[in-house]
């Protein structure tokens, strides 16, 4: 099986053949991500800032300060991830008047949504980017068409992505997976893969609290009797513990996929990111049988 990298579909979105002209709208995306889309959709006609723009930034324990606080309200959109990843965000939002386009909001789930990673379903960026077309056409509506024709080609350029996710899921679907803490857990099961992890491990690894000693356990006999073809875990935060389930699944030849929740630096587009990020998940899975 073959797992080509992204190409054609983001020549539509960079910047050749752009109008020079000033940027327009002012624009925050808290994480670098959300940034990332938001430009692409505004071209030439917004200012697009990050807040958590670092790999090396922990998304749970982010402390705002004036400078971000001014970067915000000053702001005509900021796009956020909702689910309360964001609560200091909404906090200082609140009653401000800026235009906050909530990805959970975007996409229509509960707001009891167990799992905040959201950008890693396919189905995140989509509706984030649609709602961004509409409020950049709302507020700049000379420049509405323009809005729709780069929604129709950061749509198109999803396209590699979402195939190489259906070659996963014809090839492995229904295997098993361990994971440190849910930040992929969209993609892994949007690729058919089981998730067998304890949902009580996964939480209390990513809220920073004590897990119980029972899933522990449980995840330790997964990974040491191979009843897993991979580990997932975040690279952008690790402990004693999240370290302990690596080595043991080095030890235990199951293959590791490390996975981030900031978008790292270096990286183009978020296309790129999660097609280099799934390309790795075909890759793990396909040496997972030799």
């Amino acid at each position: 099986m073959r797992f080509g990298l992204l190409g054609l579909a983001l020549a539509a979105l960079c910047g050749a053949g752009l109008p020079a002209m000033a940027a327009t709208l002012r624009v925050v995306g808290i994480e670098a991500q959300y940034a990332n889309v938001a430009a692409q959709i505004g071209g030439p006609y917004v200012s697009v800032s990050a807040v958590e723009a670092s790999p090396d930034t922990d998304p749970h324990e982010f402390e705002v300060s004036p400078q971000v606080a001014g970067m915000l309200t000053g702001a005509d959109i900021v796009v956020e991830n909702g689910l309360g990843y964001e609560g200091w965000a909404d906090q200082l939002l609140a009653g401000s008047g800026v235009e906050v386009i909530s990805a959970a909001a975007a996409m229509g789930v509960p707001a009891t949504t167990a799992n905040p990673h959201l950008w890693y379903d396919p189905a995140c960026m989509p509706a984030v980017a649609k709602a961004l077309a509409a409020a950049y056409a709302a507020k700049d509506p000379a420049h509405a068409a323009y809005y729709q024709a780069r929604l129709a080609a950061f749509d198109a350029s999803l396209k590699p992505w979402l195939a190489l996710i259906g070659q996963i899921r014809a090839e492995f679907g229904g295997m098993k997976v361990a994971v440190t803490e849910p930040v992929a857990d969209d993609l892994l099961t949007a690729a058919g893969l089981k998730i067998v992890t304890p949902w009580s491990l996964q939480a209390a690894i990513m809220n920073g609290t004590d897990p119980a000693p029972q899933d522990v356990d449980a995840q330790n006999q997964l990974i040491a009797a191979g009843a897993v073809q991979l580990l997932a875990y975040n690279q952008q935060v690790t402990d004693p513990l999240t370290e302990h389930f690596q080595a043991l699944a080095k030890n235990s030849n199951v293959r590791l996929l490390a996975v981030f929740e900031i978008m790292p630096r270096g990286v183009k587009s978020y296309q790129d990111w999660m097609m280099g990020e799934t390309n790795a998940l075909a890759q793990a899975l396909a040496a997972s049988g030799q």
